[in-house]
């Protein structure tokens, strides 16, 4: 399952990103709400954990801004604001489920399953040139069969399949390959794009460099 955690405390980030991930989610992190929006749109997630509180814009404004258009991705909120009435004006602006903080990890890994097995059936999932990223279990697979993929080499494949053929940033590469890792240089991302490079050779797509614009995928020449 993918989770978008949008979330501006980087203890939290990193500590429920590593617990998540033991348990089989994949998971990117935004860190503030003026960002959200447009990592929610770069990459439909399964489901959005959202923090209330959050930078540049609040919580409730990008779930009101995000469905008013149109995304119908289930929304659980996570905040420390746990008054009825916060609850309400979650759930009437859109959210599906609250959990006030702090929280059990074994409650929190149940409510997000079973908003998934509510959701709507998954959109088609992501291809190009014979790549496709399962929507189930993310792995990456080449005409059907799995690719041989380290973990952080498959999260940037995936961030980068979801815009093929567009440039990808490697700010934004960054952020989906090392999720609340504020020990790790941006540096890492040529570590990990030189490596997945070489996984791709021979798959009919490669992965390209383009100075001052970041990487994309197109058909290998």
């Amino acid at each position: 399952m993918n989770i978008l955690l949008v979330e501006d405390n980087v203890a939290l980030q990193a500590s429920l990103c590593r617990a998540l991930e033991r348990r089989g989610f994949i998971v990117r992190v935004c860190g503030r709400g003026d960002q959200a929006l447009q990592a929610w749109a770069d990459q439909e997630p399964d489901v959005v954990l959202l923090d209330l509180s959050l930078p540049g814009m609040d919580g409730l404004e990008v779930l009101s801004q995000a469905r008013s258009a149109g995304r119908k991705t289930p929304v659980m909120i996570l905040t420390a604001r746990g008054t009825v009435g916060d609850r309400v004006l979650g759930l009437n602006t859109g959210a599906d489920d609250y959990l006030a903080k702090p929280f059990d990890l074994d409650e929190l890994e149940a409510r997000l399953r079973a908003l998934r097995r509510r959701a709507p059936a998954s959109a088609p999932a992501m291809s190009y040139c014979g790549l496709q990223v399962d929507a189930e279990s993310g792995a990456v697979l080449r005409h059907g069969r799995p690719l041989e993929l380290a973990g952080r080499e498959a999260a940037m494949l995936r961030a980068l399949l979801a815009r093929a053929g567009q440039a990808v940033a490697k700010e934004r590469l960054f952020d989906l390959v090392f999720p609340g890792e504020i020990e790790v240089h941006q540096e890492a991302v040529e570590v990990v794009a030189y490596r997945l490079r070489k996984r791709l050779q021979g798959t009919g797509v490669a992965l390209v460099t383009l100075r001052g614009l970041g990487y994309l995928l197109r058909p290998a020449p």
